[in-house]
């Protein structure tokens, strides 16, 4: 059996179509690999692609596409209102199938090694990779984001994994790992008032205090002159998106403000959003293999 790993770079580049594009393209002629998703934020000024194949194919599209990314952004003029630390911020590596979290540990040092290498990058490793308990999560990674490396880098604390300990000029660090599946889930708030978001964020929050396989943070998308919750949901099979979404909702209540729609970006687990459709349709004993097209594979 092929051994087939995700992985979801996300690039610090949301409104420039035509760089979004070329790295797109780029990916596309690697063989061995699929581009399965493109999704660009032009208020988060990032963009997130999913594509999946064997180690080795993924390895050469990974160096593909910092090769393509580091031409075309220059965090030195880069605003927006995602934290990043890099032009390729994070490279995570997910195991799909026939493929361990091990080997998607050992792709990442593979790959950060190699990027560090060839692009004089300095190159930290988190979440399963991590090579020390202070470097697991990414918020503490990538806090002081690109324009405090210089200070960073100086701590020995934060020597990089790979690479040398000074940012790159224009592209910075990156940060490349392996973890288990992640939904990047966004709610849009009624109001323009950033710190309504930022308030029910820091109430859902694992490290606030809140749902333990949470991240969130509280922005401001200025094209729709709206706030939103961002958020990472670490583990949907322990606190399910139902759950949080239900909390956001209440949380904005309290705040006199309504939800007016939510997000995913980039893939999601089918088996998330059936756990949602379950819950807010309170169906009764309903199985997964209801679902149409699910019934349909499982016939082939």
């Amino acid at each position: 059996m092929a051994s087939i790993i995700e992985s979801i770079p996300n690039i610090s580049e949301g409104r420039r179509a035509d760089v979004v594009d070329g790295v797109a393209a780029a990916l596309r002629g690697v063989p061995g690999v699929r581009l399965l998703d493109v999704q660009s934020d032009a208020d988060h000024n990032r963009s997130v692609l999913s594509l999946a194949g064997e180690p080795q194919a993924l390895k050469q599209a990974i160096l593909v596409l910092y090769e393509r990314a580091l031409a075309a952004i220059d965090l030195r003029t880069h605003k927006g209102e995602h934290p990043r630390l890099g032009a390729v911020d994070v490279v995570p590596f997910v195991p799909i199938e026939g493929a361990s979290m091990q080997d998607c540990i050992a792709l990442a040092r593979e790959v950060g090694q190699a990027v560090a290498e060839r692009f004089a990058l300095p190159v930290f490793l988190y979440e399963e990779a991590a090579s020390a308990p202070h470097r697991r999560n990414l918020e503490d990674i990538r806090r002081g984001q690109f324009e405090g490396l210089p200070q960073k880098l100086a701590d020995p604390l934060w020597i990089p994994d790979f690479g040398p300990a000074q940012p790159h000029a224009s592209a910075g660090a990156s940060v490349i790992g392996a973890r288990a599946a992640l939904i990047a889930f966004n709610v849009n708030l009624g109001t323009a008032d950033v710190e309504v978001a930022k308030r029910i964020a820091k109430a859902i929050r694992h490290s606030s205090g809140g749902y333990r396989h949470v991240k969130a943070l509280g922005l401001m998308l200025q094209q729709r002159n709206v706030a939103q919750v961002s958020i990472n949901m670490t583990d949907y099979t322990r606190t399910p998106l139902h759950r949080v979404f239900e909390t956001v909702r209440a949380e904005a209540a309290r705040e006199g403000v309504d939800v007016i729609g939510s997000e995913v970006v980039g893939l999601v687990p089918a088996q998330a959003l059936i756990d949602a459709a379950d819950y807010f349709l309170r169906l009764e004993d309903f199985n997964p293999s209801q679902v149409l097209e699910r019934r349909m594979r499982e016939s082939e």
